[in-house]
């Protein structure tokens, strides 16, 4: 393996490869590890130490309190083509969020332009300049954890978790926009698709962490939602 690759790389969680193909490879995230250009190592770190590579890139990111699917290039075509589609909005994503409050709605789109607040939060504003957009369903009781899907149209620094706060429902977990305590933030990427070189590509994968996410209850709720894909989205999505 090549020296050049930070040591600290390989003493973190092993990764989990979703799909490994000679263009890029699509990695399950763990909770509390930066994809990248931070000060602890990170997924980026493992992923290049994983494939004795440094010319991989990721072509997206994840907060670090956020799991679920990134998307990482092996070769600067596919780096350059990726970064592109996602830059032109024609990746499409899918997030699941658990949240405890009671939502202004159930479903929705959320948009507005997003300004930086205190403490490296952030806000949403009524204006539309440059506006972060999301479209939101939720399903469940009063009684339970609201489970939503979110589709991002965007994609603005913390959108999904500012965008269900501007509702009066903070994420679970989400210490900075007001959530309730938890042991985990429950955000989690749960599904993503793209074309590149004319092949359509399409993932899903599951929470593994956080105990609302891994229940009984929740798995069969998540179960019961069938492909993310079908659901009731609008039209432009």
């Amino acid at each position: 393996m090549p020296e050049n690759i930070p040591k600290t790389a390989l003493q973190g969680e092993s990764i989990d490869i979703v799909f490994d193909h000679s263009d890029f490879v699509v990695i399950n995230k763990p909770v509390n590890i930066a994809v990248h250009a931070h000060d602890e190592p990170t997924l980026l770190d493992a992923v290049r130490a994983h494939f004795g590579s440094e010319t991989i890139h990721p072509v997206h990111r994840l907060d670090l309190a956020t799991s679920g699917l990134v998307v990482f290039a092996k070769t600067s075509d596919a780096n350059r083509a990726l970064c592109q589609a996602f830059a032109e909005q024609r990746v499409q994503k899918v997030y699941l969020a658990l949240t405890t409050a009671k939502a202004k709605k159930k479903q929705g789109w959320i948009k507005g332009d997003m300004q930086k607040a205190r403490g490296g939060s952030y806000k949403l504003l009524h204006s539309h300049h440059s506006p972060a957009i999301t479209y939101a369903l939720s399903f469940g009781s009063e009684s339970e954890p609201r489970l939503w899907l979110l589709r991002p149209k965007s994609g603005k620094t913390h959108q999904l978790r500012v965008a269900l706060k501007s509702w009066g429902a903070p994420i679970l977990g989400d210490k900075r926009y007001g959530g309730a305590l938890a042991d985990r933030l429950y955000l989690h990427a749960l599904a993503i698709k793209f074309t590149l070189g004319g092949a359509d590509y399409a993932f899903e994968v599951k929470p593994v962490c956080g105990a609302q996410f891994i229940g009984v209850q929740a798995q069969q709720r998540l179960a019961a939602l069938g492909n993310v894909w079908a659901q009731a989205w609008p039209k432009g999505l």
